[in-house]
C-alpha cells in the first residue's frame, strides 16, 4: 500500500466536515477564486453586490468572510493563507486574484478573463500543482471591459487571448505547487518560465497573511508583527491563542534560477502553523531570458533533477 493509499484509508466521512474526515485535510486548496463582487460580502442598501465591492476596491479593502487568490491555500478555518501575488513591472496594480467582468459588464453575464488550470492533485491535499499563464505586457484590464461593453448578447464574448495579450509568446508559464511533509508541514514551490523570444523580467512575491477576523467587533485578537531577531524580518511572534505564542517562528524560502526559469521554495514548518505566524511578502526580480520550442523541456527535465535529488526540499 502507498503512502497515499494509508492516508486515505484513515479518512473518516467527508459529510460530518473536513475537520472530522481526517488530520490531512486541514490544510488544502480552499481559498476563493474570487471573493469580491459577491453576496457574501455585499453590504449595500440596494443589494447590488457588484458594485459594493468590485474587483477594483479588492486589493484594498478587507474581506470579512473568506479571502481570494491564485494558488490559494489554507487552514479549514481560513485563518492563515497562502497565495501568490506577481507583477510584470507594466501593470499599475499586482496580479493577486483573477479579472473578470461583472454581470452587467459582460455581454454574456459574468466571466473571468485568466487563463489557469488545476493540473494535478491528491485526495490527501498532500501534492497539488497549478498553472497560470501571466502576459508579459500590461495586462489589458480596460480594454476587456470596453470592448465587452460595446457588444450585444448575439455577438462573441471578447477573451484575453484576442488582445493579444500573448502575442509572440509573450507571457510567463506560472507553475505552483504544493507538498505536505505531514498534515501541517507545508511547502510551497513556484517556477516561472519565460516563453518569449526575449530577456524580460518579473516580481514573484508568494504570501502568508491572516484573513481579518478582528475589525469586525468580536473581539477577536488581531496577529501583529514583532521586533524579532536582529537582521532578520522572517520572524513574527504571534498573538493568536495557541500555547506556542510566546515563540517565534520563521518562514524559510530559498530560490534558484537558470537562464530561462526561475524557482522559489517556501516551506511554512508545522511549528508555524501552530503558532500562527501573520505575514510574510517575499519580492524577487528575477531576469529571465527567452526560450524557443525545445527548451522549455529541457527546463522541465532539469527541475525534475533538482526536485529529485533533494532541492526542492
Amino acid at each position: 500500500m502507498g503512502a497515499e493509499s494509508e492516508r486515505v484509508a484513515r479518512f473518516g466521512r467527508l459529510e460530518d466536515g473536513l475537520r472530522q474526515a481526517g488530520e490531512w485535510y486541514r490544510w488544502g486548496p480552499y481559498v476563493s477564486e474570487r471573493q469580491w463582487g459577491t453576496v457574501r460580502e455585499d453590504y449595500s442598501a440596494d443589494g447590488n453586490a457588484w458594485d459594493y465591492l468590485p474587483h477594483d476596491h479588492a486589493r484594498s479593502r478587507a474581506y470579512r468572510w473568506g479571502e481570494d487568490g491564485l494558488a490559494g491555500f489554507c487552514d479549514i478555518e481560513q485563518r492563515l493563507c497562502l497565495s501568490l501575488a506577481l507583477w510584470n513591472g507594466r501593470d499599475p496594480i499586482l496580479k493577486e486574484r483573477a479579472f473578470g467582468l461583472t454581470g452587467p459588464q459582460g455581454n454574456h453575464g459574468e466571466d473571468v478573463k485568466e487563463y489557469w488550470w488545476y493540473l494535478d492533485a491528491v485526495p490527501s491535499q498532500a501534492w497539488n500543482r497549478w498553472r497560470y499563464h501571466y502576459p508579459q505586457a500590461a495586462f489589458p484590464y480596460q480594454d476587456l471591459i470596453d470592448t465587452n461593453a460595446g457588444r450585444n448578447r448575439y455577438q462573441p464574448e471578447y477573451e484575453l487571448l484576442d488582445t493579444g495579450a500573448f502575442d509572440g509568446d509573450r507571457y510567463w508559464i506560472t507553475e505552483v505547487h504544493y507538498a505536505k511533509a505531514g498534515p501541517d508541514d507545508l511547502l510551497m514551490a513556484i517556477q516561472v518560465t519565460n516563453a518569449g523570444p526575449e530577456a524580460e523580467t518579473v516580481h514573484v512575491l508568494p504570501t502568508a497573511w491572516f484573513r481579518n477576523t478582528w475589525s469586525w467587533g468580536d473581539n477577536e485578537p488581531r496577529p501583529a508583527r514583532g521586533p524579532g531577531a536582529a537582521g532578520d524580518p522572517g520572524r513574527w511572534p504571534s498573538t493568536a491563542r495557541s500555547p506556542a505564542a510566546e515563540k517565534t517562528t520563521k518562514i524559510r524560502y530559498s530560490t534558484e534560477a537558470s537562464p530561462i526559469w526561475v524557482r522559489a521554495v517556501i516551506r511554512i514548518p508545522a511549528t508555524a502553523i501552530a503558532s500562527m505566524i501573520r505575514h510574510s511578502a517575499v519580492s524577487m526580480p528575477i531576469r529571465c531570458r527567452g526560450r524557443r520550442a525545445g527548451r522549455l523541456r529541457a527546463a522541465e527535465k532539469q527541475q525534475r533533477s533538482c526536485c529529485g535529488s533533494g532541492g526542492c526540499r
